[in-house]
Formats: C-alpha cells, structure tokens, sequence
C-alpha cells in the first residue's frame, strides 16, 4: 500500500532517508519554536517583563499536563511504525483507529485537570504577585485546551510513523503564521495581554489539527479507516498503553523537575525570570534539530525493528552523531558570539540581558549532550526499550533537583545555578543515553507480530 504519501526506511541508503525525513520535520519545528519567540517578543515588548516571565514560568507547567498525551502520542506512533516496517497493512489501520479512544480520553482528562488545578500549582511554584494574574490566565487557557494539542501530536506521530514529515510541516507553517496574525491582533491591537497570546496559540492549534486530519485521509490510504477498524481491540489499545506510558512517565518527570527549577528561579526574582524564560525561548529553537532528529531515529529505528533489521539502527547512530557533534560546535560560536542580542530580542533591560548571555555562554558548551540525549533516546525509543526512557527521566528529575540544590547549598552559587543545572543534567543524561544505545539488551528484543 505504499505510496508517495509513505515512506519505507527498511531498504535504500541509510543517510538519504535520514535527510530526506528529518529537513520537512526541522523546518516545522523550526519555524514553530520562531512563532514562538515572536509570541514571546510581543507579550514582552507589549505587555511587560512580568507577562513575560509569567508566560515563561508556566511552560514546564504545561508540559506536565501535557505530558500524558505526549508520551501516549509517541507510543502510538511507534507501534503505528513497527507494524508498518513488518509489512501489516490492516495492523496500521487497527492501531490508527484505536489511537483515537487513546488520544480523546487523555486529552480530555488532562485538560480538566490542567485548568481545574491551575491556582494551586502556581501557588505552590512560588510566581510571584506581580506575575501570578498573568501565569494564571494564560496557564487555564493553555492548559484547559490541552486536547487539541493532544490531537494534532497524535495524528502528527502517526504521519510521521508512515514516513510523511511533509504534511504536518504544511499545516504548522499555516497554524504559524496565523499565530503570529493573531497575536499581533489580540495583543498589540486589542490589548488583550497575556490571553490574548494564549487564545491565539489555542487556535492555530486547532487549525493545525483539523488540517492535518483531513488532509491525511486525503492523501494517505491508511487513514482511510472503516467501520471495523473502530470495534475496540484491548489488545492493541493495551499495546499503544504499554508503550505510551512509560514515555509519558519520561515526559512527567523531565516536566515536574524543570519545574523545581523554574520555582528555584522565580525565587530570584523578575528580572531573573525574565532573562531564564528568554533563554528557555531561544534554547527551544536550539534544540529543534536535535529533536527533530530523535523523531527520525524514531521512526527509522520502529520501522527496521518491525522489519529486524537492526543493523540499519546501528547504521543510524554513527551518522547521527556526526550531524550532532557539527552543530554543536556552530552553536557554541552563536552564543559567544550573539548571545546578547538574541536575548535582547525579548526585553530592553539591560541587567536582564547580561544575566541571560552569561547563562548562553555556560549552557552552549553543553549542547553535544542533549543532542546525544535525543537521538539515543529515539533510537531506543523505536525499538520498543521504553522502560529506559522512564528511567532515563528519573536520571534528569534527580540531576536537575539534585545539581540545583548543590550549587545553592553547598556551593553558594546565585541564580546561575539554573543555568550551570541544566548544562550538568543534560551531560549526565546524555552519557548514560549513550552507554545504554551500545551496551543495552535492545538488540535481542524480536518485534512480536499479531496473528
């Protein structure tokens, strides 16, 4: 059933389907972490520094309610590759269909919780007064909407899953750049402040979903689903469950000890805040090429494991590496370079703008950890060790909190303590990645097949 709407990875040249897959999937992120520090400048340069820390100081926030569809998401998408690289045409559609029940209940149910639980969480992160009405208002839009998002990472994991990264680049640049639209209206024209940022992203969202969807079932045949795809199978559903929730419990604990860190930084204060959540913004834009080459390992790895070729994995590593270690080292020249001025594209302070180049400098040598982060994860991610994935989340919930606290405590250091914690955890983590990649039982796991 394979069509141009598809991509197999299971033959061909290793590094062409790397490339091929990876640059429509880098464009779409990069292009949406760039709406999102144009949403970033706005609410600074329009509202104020204490909006914009607020925005700032709910994001790991967020990613925690988020975390439960992000991990289910993923989940989904790998076993929709593996089936895929096993040759199951009916598998993929089954596993497409009993995504939606995954996807719908846990979208649901975390924005509920998101916007129901949103003040005592803010209370219990220490925001401060001046930025409390702000994290609030936007946190309980954000949050309460989190199902949309849920929705569009769903459909997005599974498009990737069949190889088609171009159809969800086509509908992020569209949702992109009506964000940015809608910003510039709801904030600068309508003075809506911090929810009109929020109601705007809510709604490039949405677009971003439903485009993605009908697009998808127009170009792609397995998402042409019929009436028994949709009888519910316990079996995969329990499948897609296993898979997603140790990934989300990666995504829970990440979220939960970046926001330890992020209460640690709002007790320095706004200008503090404001310089961290400007670093935060820049450093997302950072880290698109590594994450969107982990999605790509992903994949590629999910699909020769459901084909059991793992030597292509391991053929996938080396050169992952090589693409890791060469921009890591042009982004150590960014940030010495420009790192005043690209923090300076979010707020005027100048004592704002000193604290974060300082915090670019430091965090910048440790860019070849993260990337190693990334793609070992999602190379074992694609083939099914996802118990290390939870673990590994636990290895950055004790870096960040432990390293933190050591640096306050026992070494007096001030606020760039979060700076030099987040440099020292993603080194931590990436080692371990990487001796779990080349020394790991992976490669005797069998992908099991369905009768």
């Amino acid at each position: 059933m394979a069509n141009s709407s598809t991509r197999d990875m299971t033959s061909g040249n290793v590094t062409r389907h790397l490339l091929a897959f990876t640059m429509p999937l880098l464009l779409g992120n990069v292009f949406q972490q760039l709406y999102n520090l144009v949403d970033s400048a706005i609410v600074g340069k329009y509202v104020g520094k204490d909006a914009l820390g607020a925005v700032g100081s709910i994001g790991s926030l967020n990613f925690l309610v988020f975390s439960l569809c992000l991990g289910l998401g993923t989940g989904i998408g790998i076993l929709v590759s593996q089936f895929f690289g096993a040759k199951q045409e009916e598998e993929v559609k089954i596993s497409i269909a009993q995504a939606v029940y995954v996807t719908l209940f846990s979208g649901l149910l975390m924005s509920v919780i998101g916007a129901g639980c949103a003040k005592p969480i803010l209370v219990l992160m220490r925001v401060p007064t001046e930025n409390f009405h702000y994290a609030l208002t936007y946190m309980r839009i954000v949050c309460g909407f989190n199902f949309i998002n849920a929705v569009y990472n769903s459909i997005s994991a599974i498009l990737r899953s069949l190889g088609d990264s171009k159809t969800p680049l086509k509908f992020l640049l569209v949702a992109s750049i009506v964000n940015v639209g809608l910003d510039l209206l709801f904030v600068v024209k309508f003075h809506w402040g911090v929810g009109g940022a929020a109601f705007a992203t809510v709604i490039s969202q949405c677009i971003a979903a439903i485009g993605s969807i009908l697009y998808g079932m127009h170009i792609n045949p397995y998402l042409r689903l019929e009436r028994r795809h949709f009888r519910i199978r316990t079996d995969i559903i329990k499948r897609e469950v296993r898979m997603g929730l140790p990934l989300a419990a990666q995504s829970s604990t990440i979220a939960i000890s970046c926001a330890v860190l992020q209460s640690v930084v709002n007790g320095f204060g706004v200008n503090i805040m404001a310089a961290y959540t400007s670093t935060n913004r820049l450093e997302q834009l950072v880290q698109q090429p590594y994450n969107t080459l982990g999605i790509t390992m992903s994949t590629f790895a999910g699909q020769n494991f459901g084909a059991g070729k793992l030597d292509r994995i391991k053929s996938a590593a080396k050169r992952g590496l090589v693409l890791i270690s060469a921009f890591s080292a042009l982004m150590i020249f960014v940030m010495y370079t420009f790192g005043r001025q690209l923090v300076g594209l979010f707020v005027d302070d100048a004592a704002v703008i000193d604290i974060g180049s300082a915090g670019l400098k430091f965090t910048s040598l440790m860019y070849i950890f993260l990337g190693l982060i990334y793609v070992m994860r999602g190379l074992l991610n694609g083939v099914g060790d996802v118990f290390f994935s939870m673990m590994n989340g636990v290895v950055e919930v004790v870096g960040r909190i432990g390293f933190v606290f050591l640096l306050i405590g026992l070494f007096n250091l001030d606020h760039m303590a979060a700076w030099y914690t987040n440099g020292l955890t993603w080194s931590l983590t990436g080692i371990i990645c990487v001796i779990r990649f080349y020394t790991g039982p992976w490669r005797k796991y069998k992908f099991k097949k369905l009768n």
